[in-house]
């Protein structure tokens, strides 16, 4: 049966059996109060009015405890962020520190490129000098050869 043929418009409606038909098909669960502890004190900011009622005050301490718990927790993340930021900074002096030896070595690079490039050089002035000594050595022999 439907809840529509259950309950025609006409009709007037039995909570307590509509209830009864809901939960009846529901398993049994256990109601557990909550134990009474001690409840934390109010934050500073904040103090009850006089003529509030109970459960105003209960739902205003309710909510001003969670937004506390969120301001503690965002607290919380700041001390995470410095953390970050103090792992940034180390980062970032081992980075200045690898650059300086970057621009040290490459320099160094430099110094050995200009020294090998000189030596080249004077090798190949040397050959050429060896050269011509000996173009000269040989052109010489041969006009002793012809005037002899």
């Amino acid at each position: 049966m439907s809840i529509i043929e259950k309950f025609p418009r006409n009709k007037a409606v039995d909570l307590a059996k509509l209830e009864a038909d809901v939960t009846s098909g529901l398993p049994a669960m256990p109601v557990r109060a909550a134990p009474p502890g001690p409840s934390e004190p109010l934050p500073d900011y904040v103090e009850h009015r006089e003529g509030v009622s109970r459960v105003g005050q209960l739902s205003a301490e309710a909510v001003v405890r969670d937004y506390e718990a969120a301001g503690k927790e965002i607290e919380a993340m700041g001390v995470e962020l410095i953390s970050a930021a103090r792992k940034c900074e180390a980062m970032t002096a081992e980075v200045h520190t690898t650059i300086a030896f970057m621009r040290d070595t490459a320099a160094s690079y430099r110094e050995e490129a200009k020294r090998i490039f000189k030596r080249i050089e004077e090798c190949a002035l040397f050959t050429e000098d060896v050269r011509k000594t000996c173009e000269t050595v040989k052109r010489r022999i041969m006009e002793d050869r012809s005037i002899a």
